[in-house]
C-alpha cells in the first residue's frame, strides 16, 4: 500500500509541476519588466503549494501560530528540516519571503527555473564570494520588507532531531537588526525521509510558528551564541510539540 501511495504522490507532484511550469514561465516573462522584486511568481508558488498540499489527502496537517508574523515586517525565518516536503508546507504559511537555496538545487530540472523566476537567493556554500553575494542580496530584501527563509541546519536531518545550526542566518539577523521568526516542523521525516522515495507510515504533520524574537532580546552580538540559543529553544519546542501530540 505504501508503494502505491508513493507512486500516486510522485505522479501527482511531478505532473503538477510540469503542467504549471509553462503557465508560470509565461506570467514571469510578462510581468518581469514591472515586478522588479520578483514577488508575483513567489505568490503563485505559495498558492500552488496550498493546492498541491490539498491534493495529497493522506497527510494530516496541523498549523499553529501563523498569525504571529506581523504584516509589513521583515523577518529571518528559520525552520528545522526533515524532508523535501518541508518546502511545500512552509510555503502554505503564505508569508512574503525569499528562500535561501544551495546552488545544487538550481541545477535540478524545473526547480532551477522556479528559483530563478521567483528571485530566490542561491548560495554556493564552498565559495566565499557567493556567500558575500548572498548576504548582500538578503540584506536588500530585508530592507525592502521581504523576509528571508532559511534552514539553519543546512541539510535534512537523518533522525528527525534538530542538527547543529550554521551561523549564516544569525550573522544576518545581527547585521540587519531584524527579528528572527522560528518555525518548528515535525512529521515530514516520517512520511518522506532523507534519501527515501517510498512514503513512510506516519501521516501526521505539525507546524508551529513560535513568537518572533526581536534584536533587543537577542542577549548577544555573537552569531555562535545566538545560534546556540535558538538551537536550544527550537529543540525544546520540538520536544514539547511531540509530547503534546
Amino acid at each position: 500500500m505504501n508503494i502505491l501511495k508513493s507512486l500516486i504522490f510522485w505522479i501527482v507532484s511531478v505532473s503538477y509541476m510540469i503542467v504549471l511550469f509553462p503557465i508560470n514561465l509565461i506570467i514571469w516573462l510578462i510581468v518581469f519588466p514591472f515586478d522588479r522584486k520578483q514577488c508575483l511568481v513567489h505568490w503563485l508558488l505559495v498558492h500552488q503549494s496550498v493546492v498541491l498540499k490539498n491534493l495529497l489527502p493522506f497527510m494530516n496537517y496541523k498549523v499553529e501560530g501563523r498569525e504571529k508574523a506581523a504584516k509589513h515586517t521583515s523577518y529571518i525565518i528559520i525552520s528545522n528540516h526533515q524532508s523535501m516536503l518541508d518546502i511545500l508546507l512552509l510555503n502554505t504559511l503564505r508569508y512574503n519571503y525569499k528562500w535561501i537555496s544551495k546552488i545544487e538545487n538550481s541545477k535540478v530540472p524545473l526547480l532551477g527555473w522556479y528559483l530563478k523566476m521567483a528571485g530566490y537567493i542561491v548560495i554556493n556554500r564552498g565559495d566565499d564570494e557567493s556567500k558575500a553575494k548572498m548576504f548582500e542580496q538578503s540584506l536588500k530584501c530585508l530592507e525592502s520588507g521581504i523576509s528571508i527563509m532559511i534552514f539553519p541546519e543546512g541539510t535534512r536531518s537523518v533522525d528527525n532531531q534538530i542538527g547543529l545550526f550554521k551561523l549564516g542566518a544569525f550573522r544576518m539577523a545581527l547585521m540587519a537588526d531584524v527579528p528572527i521568526l522560528p518555525v518548528i516542523l515535525d512529521g515530514t521525516g516520517g512520511i518522506l525521509p532523507k534519501h527515501g522515495y517510498i512514503l513512510g507510515k506516519n501521516r501526521n504533520i505539525s507546524l508551529r510558528v513560535l513568537d518572533p524574537v526581536h534584536p533587543s532580546t537577542f542577549g548577544t552580538d555573537k552569531p555562535d551564541e545566538l545560534a546556540e540559543k535558538f538551537h536550544k529553544l527550537m529543540t525544546s519546542e520540538l520536544n514539547n510539540l511531540r509530547n503534546k501530540n
